[in-house]
């Protein structure tokens, strides 16, 4: 999924890895995990010129995105589907700062929300 606001020249150099953003492509979607009640966090997966990338987003981040609190566990998929676009942004904008390590997991938390 490529997204049209990625050519904008808002974007800040990417410090971690000496590029700019405008060199780095975005994550694709790939599949949804699921609801993970032990991590209160939502597992999905994205891929990375056909590598796959996990994700995961915190209840609390995903809660603050959609303006609500306290969403019960059977509700997160529901709520991960109608954000899905920005959260999957998110994780790419989270992913780029990222180093490139093996195995690594994309984790969004409230902090990354402000981007």
């Amino acid at each position: 999924m490529l997204f049209a606001a990625d050519n904008r020249s808002d974007f800040q150099h990417c410090p971690s890895r000496g590029l700019d953003r405008d060199d780095l492509m975005p994550l694709t979607r790939d599949r949804i995990i699921g609801h993970d009640r032990e991590r209160l966090a939502f597992r999905f997966t994205m891929l990375n010129d056909g590598e796959v990338v996990h994700c995961q987003i915190s209840d609390a981040a995903m809660d603050e995105l959609a303006g609500m609190q306290g969403t019960e566990s059977s509700a997160r998929q529901a709520q991960f589907l109608s954000l899905r676009e920005s959260i999957e942004r998110i994780a790419s904008d989270v992913y780029d700062e990222a180093p490139r390590v093996q195995g690594y997991v994309v984790r969004i938390f409230m902090r990354h929300l402000g981007r």
